[in-house]
């Protein structure tokens, strides 16, 4: 790939965990086609571990619309933060009004984005907006800069964590009596949004039956808000998981996804981070989203277990009661999955 003339670019990202790893193919296609520019990624403060240690950025910028930068005054200091690092260019990979108007005050010259109505006039290089839920995550985002002239060579997903954060984990797992050779089982059952949740009765049964016919050692995982979670599981079974919430950060999170011999999950940001550190088996409860526009890339070493129940996919009925699209796979179909990771 020929150079291109160094810049100094601005990727103004997306705000949920997942969403961010999606943009990591995007970050890395952008540094091939710019190996010597500075390049600089604008995220909240939530979605920061998801960069930290990427070594295609320069440097990672925080920005809370919703918090630390919610009022005018702070979004006007941020604008000066902007304009004193003399950005040239801005790949908005985030479809808002607010953060393309900001990178106009903040007098960043080329300003490229996907075009919407309300901040068509904002834009310097205009991309058509792809028919909704058409493209995989991975693809909506690399659509902006393939569409703005960059080459794209690959979509997988980078997540970068250190030998001393692995060795915390492996630490952990031996502290409480996990050898390197057992069949250790990562359960993780958090999830965003609560339509997108396994039933925790059903991840009861599950470690139950891995733990006394599969003779696994299962560790429920998550951050500290998944504890009380954890916890109920933990009290409707009859045999006793390790309990890693609020144990491991994220980056622990996926040195433990990178031992464990499966990894067992609903779709949401700790599946891809499983996927992207190459976890050896992954199996992914979906219910109302589609594999095809969130589900993990590449998808060799996981097992998409999902049932029609009439429902259109994807649903975003976000406060959906019923949830029989999750229940509709049953711990049973799960065990069947892992006696076959067992087998190996």
């Amino acid at each position: 790939m020929s150079k291109l003339k160094p810049k100094r670019i601005l990727i103004f990202n997306v705000n949920w965990l997942g969403d961010v790893l999606f943009s990591t193919a995007t970050i890395r296609n952008v540094r091939r086609n710019y190996p010597d520019s500075y390049i600089a990624c604008a995220i909240p403060s939530r979605c920061y571990p998801i960069l930290k240690g990427n070594p295609y950025l320069d440097e990672v910028i925080i920005f809370d619309e919703k918090d630390r930068h919610k009022g005018m005054l702070a979004k006007l200091n941020f604008i000066s933060l902007l304009k004193s690092k003399k950005f040239d260019t801005a790949f908005l990979l985030h479809r808002s009004f607010s953060r393309a108007l900001i990178c106009r005050l903040a007098g960043i010259q080329q300003r490229i984005g996907h075009n919407t109505k309300k901040r068509s006039f904002l834009l310097t290089q205009k991309i058509s907006m792809p028919k909704r839920d058409s493209l995989h995550r991975i693809d909506f985002y690399l659509n902006v800069v393939e569409k703005a002239g960059l080459r794209v060579e690959d979509r997988y997903l980078d997540f970068i964590f250190t030998p001393e954060e692995e060795e915390y984990v492996y630490d952990f797992l031996k502290r409480n009596g996990v050898g390197k050779d057992d069949f250790l089982v990562a359960l993780n059952p958090g999830g965003n949004w609560m339509p997108k949740r396994w039933p925790k009765d059903y991840w009861a049964k599950l470690a139950d039956s891995l733990i006394d016919e599969v003779k696994a050692r299962v560790i429920i995982t998550g951050s500290i808000s998944d504890l009380p979670l954890a916890n109920q599981i933990k009290e409707k079974m009859k045999e006793k998981p390790l309990i890693g919430c609020g144990v491991f950060n994220i980056k622990h999170l996926a040195a433990l996804a990178k031992r464990a011999s499966l990894f067992v999950t609903a779709d949401t940001g700790p599946m891809h981070i499983a996927n992207a550190v190459g976890a050896k088996k992954i199996i992914g409860i979906f219910g109302p989203t589609a594999r095809e526009i969130t589900g993990p890339y590449p998808d060799t070493n996981v097992v998409i277990l999902q049932k029609d129940v009439g429902c259109a996919i994807p649903c975003y009925r976000v406060n959906c009661q019923d949830n029989r699209c999750m229940k509709a796979v049953t711990p049973d179909d799960v065990l069947t999955e892992a006696r076959k990771v067992r087998k190996l």
